[in-house]
């Protein structure tokens, strides 16, 4: 039954941050950013968010810190929505399966385009 809230309240905090971040935080150095996932200890005491951000590595690290600056905002944004004793402490990380799948498909690509060459 516990893995089931953790599950959900995870769901949950996925829902509420993209919309905190894409409405709520006014940073320009904030690029075309997604929350790919949460990971929720279960204490409900951490979260760990996952991002995916769109640009090049310098814009992606421009992105985290301006995320990193806006976590106690963003924190206290998710306690207000969201009606749990305490608030998760927030972390956040590159989701690097997105980057992880593109490559493997160019390379499919490559590998399928030398093949139609023999």
């Amino acid at each position: 039954m516990a893995k089931v809230r953790v599950g959900r309240v995870g769901e949950q905090i996925k829902k509420e941050l993209s919309q905190i971040i894409q409405t709520e935080l006014k940073d320009p150095r904030i690029g075309f950013i997604t929350v790919t996932g949460v990971d929720v200890t279960n204490d409900l005491s951490q979260a760990k968010v996952y991002l995916s951000v769109l640009g090049s590595d310098e814009q992606k690290e421009e992105t985290l810190k301006a995320i990193a600056r806006g976590t106690g905002f963003i924190r206290s944004e998710l306690g207000k929505r969201m009606r749990l004793r305490h608030t998760p402490v927030l972390l956040f990380k590159f989701d690097a399966s997105i980057a992880y799948g593109s490559r493997i498909e160019a390379l499919l690509e490559q590998i399928n385009s030398g093949e139609s060459s023999l």
